[in-house]
């Protein structure tokens, strides 16, 4: 039986006690005993051979920082050889003939991929359901959604197929569904992770980039072990030994269930929510300083987000618009109906709205929110709805999420109670001085309290 500590496997490879090949027949087992949940839209067949040539590169040495680990990526993310869908019925699903900058990044770190995994069209959604291919659905319920955008990473990871996940994260894509399924999710500041930042740092309207990569594990220190990897430094992972977590005391925490979305939508979190939030503040004061913060955002947020969020569907190269799904189809149409002049309005405006957040989360060293304002839920909550009304649905259930990829900061979500139907709930730290250190640290400290 193996670990099921990332990094405990990790150190197993490292020290040779266990073989590649060992680790990869293991998951490969698993995905395919789990294959209903959906998690999987790509089995890599050739996973195995990939996992001999680690071990006869382990012979050799020097091995890399996950050397021999299996591994998966979102169907976002080229991954040489294997076909990317985008999660779409209207692009062609062509086999790709170079790793995405992500991917190249964790293979020099002797990483073996056993696949890809199931996203929302285009990566649009706090859910992972799209048509062409099965949803992936939460291993604690197989009734409700993973999340998403990285719901299949989550739905893996929960699951025991994969040891630790890569996600990305655009509005909140790694955080939802890692408080889906009950585990840590770090959303890094943006330009953090060397690969998102290679083409830049804006968009081609000026607006900052939303979308960066994201760990995704079963606690602090894996989560800490995979962004390490991602930056090719040991940098986080060396901060969670005993000395640091110990010493990290007295830290000024605002907490605030104010949410952006407010001037157009209803925001109300449900018992369960309320209760995990209250919880995570009490374990914040074993050793911090928790105090509410006084918040208040701008009333024109919520449509410029939707419309910086919605400006790249433009420029995607699609035949047949017939074949998008509801949500994909309506906001490209309304993407494509926007002005130049109008995209540009927003890009400006967004950074405006960015270094306000910045300016007011800066009073504290770090703000706390809900995770998410309600326990997951059911698969086709969302796609039975016209594109508003789904919108809608997702901004009220992750009324918090977003506004941290707008501030290009770092942000955390730790699981710390169980709602009364036995689902995982988190809270959300959020660094505006995009100290990820801090925030794994605070959520190691959590999950020893918890």
């Amino acid at each position: 039986m193996l670990t099921s500590s990332a990094l405990k496997l990790r150190n197993q490879l490292a020290a040779g006690e266990v073989s590649s090949r060992e680790v990869t027949e293991h998951y490969l087992r698993r995905i395919e005993r789990f294959a209903s949940l959906g998690a999987f839209v790509h089995v890599e067949q050739r996973a195995l051979q990939a996992a001999a040539a680690a071990d006869r590169q382990f012979m050799r040495g020097p091995i890399g920082r996950l050397h021999g680990m299996p591994i998966a990526f979102k169907d976002l993310n080229e991954v040489a050889g294997m076909p990317t869908t985008y999660g779409s019925r209207a692009v062609p699903h062509l086999v790709a003939a170079r790793d995405h900058p992500l991917v190249a990044r964790l293979r020099a770190e002797g990483v073996v991929i056993t696949g890809k995994t199931q996203v929302p069209e285009f990566g649009l959604s706090s859910y992972s359901e799209n048509l062409i291919a099965a949803p992936s659905r939460n291993p604690l319920n197989p009734q409700l959604s993973s999340g998403g955008s990285s719901g299949g990473q989550a739905a893996a990871v929960a699951a025991g197929l994969l040891p630790l996940a890569p996600g990305s994260d655009g509005g909140g894509s790694v955080r939802i569904p890692a408080a889906a399924c009950g585990l840590v999710g770090l959303k890094p500041a943006l330009g953090r992770v060397p690969a998102d930042v290679a083409e830049g740092y804006l968009d081609r309207f000026g607006a900052p980039k939303l979308t960066v990569s994201g760990p995704l594990g079963r606690d602090a220190k894996d989560t800490a072990l995979l962004l390490d990897a991602m930056l090719g430094q040991d940098r986080y992972l060396p901060a969670l030994q005993d000395g640091p977590v110990d010493a990290l005391r007295g830290l000024r925490i605002g907490y605030s269930t104010h949410s952006p979305f407010e001037p157009v939508y209803q925001i109300r979190l449900s018992s369960d929510a309320r209760a995990a939030f209250e919880r995570g503040l009490r374990l914040l004061e074993h050793r911090h300083h928790v105090m509410p913060a006084d918040l208040r955002y701008a009333p024109d947020y919520p449509e410029t987000f939707a419309t910086v969020w919605t400006n790249g569907l433009k420029d995607v190269a699609i035949g047949d618009e017939s074949l998008l799904g509801t949500l994909a189809r309506d906001y490209r149409r309304r993407s494509r109906q926007r002005s130049a002049q109008v995209s540009l309005g927003a890009a400006t405006r967004i950074k405006q709205i960015a270094a306000d957040f910045i300016a007011q989360w800066s009073a504290y060293d770090v703000i706390a929110t809900p995770a998410m304002a309600h326990t997951p839920p059911p698969i086709g909550y969302y796609t039975r709805h016209d594109a508003d009304t789904d919108y809608r649905l997702q901004c009220q259930y992750t009324p918090y999420t977003s506004m941290v990829n707008v501030a290009g900061c770092s942000a955390i979500t730790v699981p710390v109670a169980t709602a009364a139907d036995g689902m995982p709930m988190s809270i959300q730290l959020i660094s505006a001085h995009a100290n990820e250190e801090k925030l794994l640290i605070l959520a190691h400290q959590l999950l020893a309290e918890a």
